[in-house]
């Protein structure tokens, strides 16, 4: 028997054992069956294209199987850290300082003030996807734009309120067009 066939037999001999490692890192047994079949494609091209033995091919196997875990791990915990995380000026706002109270009042006024200001379209586009929940096409056909046109509206609505927030002392200095 080749070494090849002998770590095949290994696997398939360890391959439940490896399954149910795998779900006990990542708490999910459908993704341990991807991550065991990842780790025996790893595996499997290592065999061929050295010439050394490996001493604990099942040891090898299980090490593969915790790092792909591991990683897959890790990816999850970014793809929900960026999900979770909003800019903050769209987190809503806790005020208990009656100063601060009242600059958070002035600032809602003035972005109440851009909104009135805006162009019909560009207001509705904001409302219906902000508010509405509206995706771009459902703007489009309300507002009887192009796929783009909305988009654009609905960019240009958003920066109009960022400028807003970001610089409420520079209004005179501002493209009275956007």
């Amino acid at each position: 028997m080749t070494d090849s066939s002998a770590h095949l037999y290994t696997f398939l001999g360890i391959r439940q054992e490896l399954v149910s490692y795998a779900a006990r890192i990542t708490g999910d047994r459908m993704q341990a069956e991807d991550i065991v079949q990842e780790a025996w494609i790893r595996f499997a091209p290592q065999q061929a294209s050295t010439r050394t033995t490996i001493e604990q091919p099942s040891a090898y196997l299980y090490r593969i199987v915790r790092n792909l875990a591991l990683d897959l791990i890790r990816s999850r915990s970014r793809e929900q850290a960026h999900q979770v995380s909003p800019t903050g000026w769209l987190q809503p706002v806790h005020i208990n300082d009656p100063a601060d109270l009242c600059q958070h009042s002035m600032t809602l006024d003035r972005l109440s003030g851009v909104l009135e200001a805006m162009p019909e379209n560009s207001r509705r586009a904001l409302e219906m996807h902000r508010f509405g929940g509206c995706t771009l096409a459902q703007i489009a056909e309300q507002l009887g734009v192009s796929l783009t046109t909305a988009h654009r509206l609905l960019r240009d609505a958003l920066v109009r309120l960022a400028r807003e927030v970001d610089d409420p002392d520079d209004l005179d200095d501002k493209d009275p067009s956007l």
